[in-house]
């Protein structure tokens, strides 16, 4: 070779050296950069130019024209990658239920103000003390003013549970802007990764974006992704294709027209029909009503859910990834109350659906427990098509006349006639009720050919459909104003209020006979009403319970499950430590080897440094020799 190309050799030495503490100085740069991948310096021979060829060799002369930078590859382990984002995923999914539980551990144990346990206690104190002298108008007073006590703190209780379902059903949204955000980064990320590729050139500092974002997407959903040979990612997620080619499938929202809840969907999946003169107005680019109000379009999303939250809890099944899926799980898809109890399969895996419910439960059994004993007192008796004689017509009667009357329905009727002793009677003359419906009474007058009577308005039992919207017999979705009629016919803590006119009179329920004696009877029935163990917090639990005892167990209920959720996050939160650890051995930049490294290519380049100056000495001797 001539002194020329060895002259060449130090050349792509220096240069190789120069590029490699580059990328040295780029790692160590980085090194706490979040998503970044170190980069391995990949050197490799130029090509080799023969000499001669001899048949009797082993190998033919050859002398190499020097080295060359041939790539800086990123240092990953798809399969690790594969781990820490499934786990991740799962880890948020049971941090949302821990911080849930958490939440309404707090809420029931109300850190603002007076414990609701402590207006409990004290409604069971002032019948206790009514027991003792009934007649008194302080002890009476005492009653009704604790009742309205008991009331105000239950109806905080449940306001603070469902301005904190509100507050998750805002997490929805914002979280599944955010998944779109990240499929549109990703789409541009391939595009510009795919253009810097065509050449020699790595694009690992947008790949390492791109991963970052692959790994905060898996820990909001369930993803599968896969890098075609082009260097472009498609993403899935539960599934379905979010990324792919050239396009984002963007999740869309529904808004419920009952609830106002978001429900993800994907609108590929979904059909809809065009409203005649509809509103095209929306609140978002991605963001339709089912009802036709809003929109100018009616979605059927019944087939395009993005979660399916009627499928169990799993590992196995993957069903526990991600923190949208857990958002959507806490939420549920209603505000629940105590007739959700009847349909517990289907609100079970709600934290928020399963507490409201059980806490309406509480509220409902003891408005309706001491309503009864009450009705009891004024002389309300029932009546159904097996009643014989005059009850009977009654019945048959009252019946033609109830818009809402249905085979079986039995009635409970109080005659509406002035006998001059009017106990446990309002003004009106109908029976006397301590706990009252807000917007709708409690008795409906009813004229027969035997006289008058008042008519208890049953509670009106709501069907639901898979998507927790209430329904007629047909399955059609109810407007609000039906809607409307459904919640007020009911007793629960959102449709209750205390009787005006007791707080102001509360010696109108008197506790005193037709003889003068104290009503002792009515009195050991609202003490049953607290101590006897009839109830149960759903039709999972075995154990019955007072109503006294009802509340802790609620609370129990809420720490034993908070605890279980606590213990398992913890232990979920090990699992992606560990997965991490072991993505950052192999990912992460370790200072100490990049030292090591620096120092190899600062020799390596004096090294070419000083061979060129041999070189140039060499020629200079040889020019100035000949000269």
């Amino acid at each position: 070779m001539s002194l020329w190309s060895d002259l060449s050799l130090g050349v792509t030495g220096l240069q190789t050296s120069s590029n490699a503490l580059n990328t040295v100085a780029h790692n160590i740069t980085n090194a706490d950069t979040e998503g970044y991948t170190r980069q391995q310096v990949e050197l490799d021979d130029r090509r080799y130019i023969t000499i001669s060829k001899t048949g009797s060799a082993i190998s033919y002369q050859q002398a190499g024209l020097g080295v060359y930078y041939s790539n800086a590859k990123q240092v990953r382990d798809y399969f690790l990658d594969k781990t820490y984002r499934t786990e991740l995923g799962r880890q948020d999914f049971y941090e949302v239920s821990k911080n849930t539980l958490n939440e309404v551990e707090d809420l029931l144990g109300e850190l603002n103000g007076a414990s609701f346990q402590k207006s409990l206690s004290d409604l069971w104190t002032a019948v206790q003390e009514l027991t003792k002298d009934p007649c008194n108008s302080v002890t009476q007073g005492a009653l009704v003013s604790e009742a309205a006590e008991f009331l105000e703190r239950a109806q905080s209780v449940y306001n603070d549970l469902a301005g904190y379902q509100d507050n998750i059903n805002f997490q929805v949204l914002q979280d599944v802007k955010t998944i779109n955000d990240y499929g549109k980064r990703i789409l541009e990320l391939n595009s510009v990764i795919q253009k810097i590729e065509l050449g020699e050139e790595k694009a690992n500092d947008f790949r390492d974006e791109r991963n970052l974002i692959l790994d905060k997407l898996s820990a909001l959903c369930n993803i599968n992704y896969k890098e075609d040979q082009y260097g472009s990612v498609s993403v899935q997620i539960e599934g379905e294709d979010f990324v792919k080619g050239s396009l984002c499938y963007e999740i869309w929202i529904d808004i419920d027209s009952q609830t106002g809840f978001y429900t993800p969907y994907w609108p590929q999946n979904s059909n809809y029909t065009v409203v005649p003169g509809g509103d095209a107005r929306k609140t978002d680019n991605t963001i339709f009503t089912t009802d036709g109000k809003k929109g100018d379009r009616i979605y059927n999303i019944e087939a395009a859910h993005v979660f399916d939250t009627d499928r169990p809890i799993s590992s196995e099944a993957n069903t526990d990834v991600g923190k949208l899926r857990s958002l959507l799980y806490a939420r549920g898809d209603r505000r629940a109350d105590y007739t959700d109890i009847r349909f517990y399969d289907d609100v079970k895996d709600s934290v928020l659906m399963n507490i409201e419910a059980e806490f309406d439960q509480l509220i409902h059994n003891v408005v309706t427990a001491v309503n009864g004993v009450l009705e009891e007192a004024a002389g309300v008796r029932t009546i159904s098509a097996s009643s014989t004689g005059n009850d009977l017509t009654i019945y048959n009667e009252i019946k033609a006349n109830d818009p809402k009357a249905y085979d079986g329905k039995v009635y409970k009727i109080y005659p509406n006639t002035d006998d001059g002793y009017n106990y446990m009677e309002d003004a009106k003359g109908a029976p006397l009720q301590l706990f009252q419906k807000s917007t709708t009474d409690g008795y409906t007058e009813y004229n027969t050919s035997l006289g008058s009577y008042w008519v208890f308005n049953e509670e009106e039992m709501p069907k639901f459909n898979s998507r927790g919207q209430v329904v007629d017999n047909n399955g059609n979705v109810i407007d609000q104003s039906k809607l409307a009629d459904i919640k007020y016919s009911l007793y629960s803590v959102a449709n209750t209020t205390i009787n005006r006119t007791l707080m102001q009179t509360p010696s109108l329920m008197g506790f005193r006979l037709k003889d003068g004696s104290e009503d002792i009877k009515t009195m050991e029935a609202l003490k049953r009403v607290f101590t006897e163990e009839v109830y149960t917090l759903n039709p999972t639990v075995i154990k019955k319970v007072s109503l006294n005892e009802y509340y802790s167990d609620l609370v129990s209920q809420v720490s034993n499950s908070g605890y279980m959720y606590n213990s398992i996050y913890e232990n979920q939160a090990k699992t992606v430590s560990a997965a991490e650890s072991a993505k950052d051995q192999v990912e992460a930049v370790s200072s100490d080897e990049e030292l090591s490294n620096m120092i190899k290519f600062q020799s390596a380049y004096n090294a070419s440094s000083r061979f060129i100056n041999v070189v140039d000495e060499m020629m200079e001797h040889l020019i100035t020799s000949l000269f």
